[in-house]
């Protein structure tokens, strides 16, 4: 971060950094310190700058979503991380796909075994995208169920601790996910459904992180993305991911699964937007936290969805 005495550096490649790993973004409310998006554009012009901006936002998008190794941004700022938040979908379907061929391998390997297929899938997902986002799940529920006044709220979300909430909130999730996996993979829908599913919900981030969505306070990591995605922005990306899911679910089962992928996205979406209401009824806004609670509500009822469905 540079000072009011540092000479600035007229070589973008020289910005500064904290570290060799991409800041992460799911939990916790730690902002990061790595530029403010000014100094490079002095030496860009305007489309180099762009595609710098989109650039940085999906190695942030990879660094803060996953554990997969990216490359550093060069500059992290409102922008960047907004960019990112657009761009998470790309990395559910990344994260998905890797989880998607381990459900079809093992389901292939032991077709009687299709609870296996569903553990190891959930485990896979879990762990590409570091757990962080049940961390926030679990943080989210000890806040919202001590019933207590805002600010109480938001420390105990800030305690590196998890309380009795926390712990159900993760097991629930995860048998849901398991059952309802294990119930899509019988039905011969199981790679399909774990893909789709990691894509819709991290669909929910640029839905969360619309430009009327506040932050829960004013720093910190909720305050960096929060309100950085334009509308035209979160229903164009929404678009664009309905017609992927369509195309997969055509493309593996014909029409008969057609209208269930996308009507699975479409409850995770509504899943989401519940989730926005009540961080904004009880915190004021949005946190990290609330985002990783928000992503693996929905992935829970995007499953759930298509369990029922196929």
């Amino acid at each position: 971060m540079t000072t009011e005495n540092a000479t600035p550096d007229p070589d973008p490649d020289n910005a500064p950094t904290t570290g060799d790993e991409p800041p992460r973004l799911s939990t916790g409310d730690e902002l990061p310190s790595l530029g403010t998006g000014d100094e490079p554009a002095v030496h860009e012009s305007g489309d180099a700058a762009r595609r710098r901006r989109w650039s940085d936002g999906c190695r942030l998008a990879v660094g803060t979503l996953s554990v997969l190794p990216a490359p550093m941004p060069r500059v992290v700022d409102r922008t960047v991380a907004g960019k990112a938040m657009v761009l998470a979908p790309l990395v559910g379907l990344l994260l998905g796909g890797i989880a998607a061929a381990v459900v079809a391998g093992v389901h292939a390997l032991q077709p009687g075994a299709p609870l296996l297929a569903a553990v190891l899938g959930v485990v896979v997902l879990v762990a590409l995208s570091g757990a962080l986002h049940l961390d926030g799940l679990a943080d989210t529920a000890d806040g919202l169920g001590s019933r207590r006044d805002r600010e109480t709220m938001l420390r105990i979300m800030k305690q590196s601790d998890i309380g009795p909430f926390g712990v159900v909130a993760i097991v629930a999730v995860l048998l849901i996910d398991v059952a309802a996996l294990t119930a899509c993979i019988q039905a011969g829908f199981g790679w399909q459904a774990i893909l789709i599913a990691a894509v819709a919900s991290r669909l929910t981030l640029p839905w969360s992180c619309r430009t009327t969505v506040p932050s829960a306070r004013p720093d910190g990591l909720g305050a960096m993305v929060a309100a950085t995605v334009p509308a035209l922005a979160v229903l164009i990306t929404t678009a664009l991911a309905l017609a992927a899911v369509t195309l997969t679910t055509y493309a593996s089962r014909g029409d008969v699964q057609l209208v269930g992928g996308a009507f699975a996205v479409v409850v995770a979406i509504a899943v989401g937007l519940l989730m926005i209401r009540r961080a904004r009824t009880a915190f004021g806004g949005i946190t990290g936290d609330t985002l990783g609670a928000t992503v693996e509500l929905a992935l829970a009822a995007a499953l759930l969805t298509l369990a029922v469905v196929t």
